[in-house]
């Protein structure tokens, strides 16, 4: 089954071209780090980035120096981490639960919609929540009533570590987030002792030495990063709207019950029970309780913050399916089957649904782009339908354990379904085909232009950064470092391209019109949906 899982986890990597904008984003910054040798300061088109932390840049540019420059190589730090997840909570389960939970833990964490998504995307989510479950899976081993004084001691090792590196992918959540949980969850158990188990001095060196040696080279390098990673993006983030992502403070209830399926009915009997079992001996380490505060801190705190994404809440799905392990291994299987059941309707439904992707349609992203994604819609619901179908045959003869893998193997095969299909939409969502036109047309040091717009994509693609014209897009504060690097007026951008005798720039088709309205010199050499590249005449 681990072969089968790690196949259809890792298969399609080099499949769908970089989507917009993360995945040109994070395929972006590793790229120049290997080209310019620098791998201090990360820089966006040649610009200074210090919005996140070097740890996945890092990861991202040794497999471009291993590998080359690739779809799979782009994603492989976020795939690799996501099936280490997986592995993870077998390991976790079985340690705390037995072999039966562990494995059923880990085969509901792969099928579970979300976490599979993320875990095929070019982003920084997947890494960081693989090191912080790796900071919770290592107490709650190390903590746990059977360990060893050394058990403890290593795995509270283990559990700074996690912390180091989940610091070192996205910042200060890596360690807020665990320090809170492990804060309120002692006050509800009282369970004061555990301080003297968290080898606090041992850890803070081991946390000191894989953070500090990074954040102290690129505050010396550039004076002005603390103030703009530390209060910028983290506190103004949390605090204001700076950031421009303002949404309900529901948002995340949608997404955990969409995202988890199809488990969602084991989901909220594991929610509902979890609190209750393994509560005995009242003074020792309740395992499922911790699980629990870091699933309702987690969601609490992302959904209150100003700042909203869908990928913020993926670090709760581990702990969620250890939960579910837990529960579905002492399941009988016609309760198995009653939960699963849920799942023929849901599948029937996103069927008929399907084709209501048409009506996201519009001038840049064509109906008959949405057409082409259709049937690949339906054909993830067919997986889902005539997985849940044979998992209830299966558990109705208490065959739980081949019931769990069906609809796991059921879910995988949506998940790729979704992923595969979506690259129907890449003329619209990412620029490797312009580049492909655009590449005849490239000499050695010729000016580039991005006007009035930055597409992420373009650059990994053309392998080159541009000139940006009158749009700083998220690269304001990097502007502001260097402004000789941008042009800040399109009448500055026009009395320039009037001068080179061969120069290039990308911009949207409503701009193009009116350069050619206007009568400026150029010639068109390539167009999609959204972007014209255009050459001096």
């Amino acid at each position: 089954m681990l072969a089968l899982t790690a196949v259809l986890w890792f298969a399609t990597l080099d499949h769908n071209t970089l989507v917009r904008p993360d995945e040109g984003r994070y395929a972006e910054i590793p790229r120049e780090m290997v080209a310019t040798g620098d791998w201090t300061t990360p820089r966006l088109n040649d610009l200074k980035y210090f919005e996140k932390p070097a740890l996945q840049y890092w990861a991202t540019a040794t497999a471009y120096t291993l590998f080359g420059e690739h779809h799979w190589t782009a994603r492989l730090w976020a795939a690799l981490t996501g099936f280490l997840g997986l592995l993870l909570a077998y390991y976790t389960g079985m340690r705390l639960y037995g072999q039966r939970a562990g494995y059923m833990a880990a085969m509901v964490l792969a099928s579970s919609f979300l976490y599979f998504a993320i875990g095929h995307i070019n982003i920084l989510d997947m890494g960081v929540s693989f090191f912080m479950n790796l900071s919770l899976a290592a107490i709650l081993l190390a903590q746990r009533p059977q360990a060893t004084s050394t058990e403890n001691r290593w795995w509270m090792y283990v559990c700074w570590v996690g912390m180091g590196l989940s610091m070192l992918s996205k910042g200060l959540i890596g360690v807020a987030i665990p320090g809170a949980v492990l804060i309120i969850y002692t006050l509800i158990q009282r369970d004061w002792a555990l301080w003297s188990r968290l080898h606090i001095v041992a850890g803070l060196l081991i946390f000191s030495a894989i953070t500090l040696p990074w954040f102290v080279l690129v505050s010396q390098a550039n004076p002005e990063f603390l103030w703009f990673f530390f209060i910028h993006e983290h506190v103004l983030r949390y605090l204001t709207p700076i950031a421009g992502r303002v949404h309900p403070w529901y948002t995340f209830i949608p997404v955990v019950i969409v995202g988890i399926l199809p488990w969602l009915m084991p989901m909220l009997s594991a929610l509902k029970h979890g609190w209750t079992r393994n509560v005995a001996d009242s003074k020792a380490f309740q395992a499922n309780r911790m699980l629990i505060v870091w699933i309702v801190f987690i969601f609490v705190f992302f959904s209150t913050s100003h700042s909203k994404l869908v990928p913020y809440i993926v670090p709760i799905f581990p702990a969620l399916a250890l939960l579910m392990g837990e529960q579905i291994s002492k399941m009988s299987g016609k309760v198995f089957a009653w939960q699963t059941s849920v799942m023929i309707p849901i599948s029937i439904a996103v069927w008929f649904a399907a084709p209501m992707a048409l009506k996201g349609a519009s001038s840049e992203v064509p109906a008959v782009l949405f057409a082409n994604f259709v049937p690949w819609i339906q054909a993830a619901a067919a997986c889902w339908l005539l997985g849940s179908i044979i998992a209830i045959m299966l558990a109705r003869r208490e065959k739980i354990v081949s019931a769990v893998t069906v609809l796991s193997v059921a879910g995988l095969l949506m998940g790729q379904a979704i992923y595969l299909g979506y690259n129907a939409l890449s003329p619209a969502s990412g620029a490797y085909a312009i580049a492909q036109q655009v590449k005849p047309y490239l000499k050695p040091g010729v000016p580039f232009y991005s006007v009035a717009m930055y597409e992420q994509t373009l650059p990994p693609y053309l392998d080159r950064t541009m000139t940006l014209v009158a749009h700083p897009d998220e690269m304001e504060f990097g502007i502001a470092q260097e402004p000789n690097k941008w042009i800040a007026e399109i009448a500055t951008f026009k009395q320039v391209w009037r001068k080179q005798p061969y120069a290039l720039a990308v911009m949207s088709p409503v701009t193009y019109q009116q350069f050619k309205d206007e009568g400026l010199p150029m010639r068109e050499i390539a167009r999609d949906t959204r972007r014209v590249v255009v050459v001096t005449p």
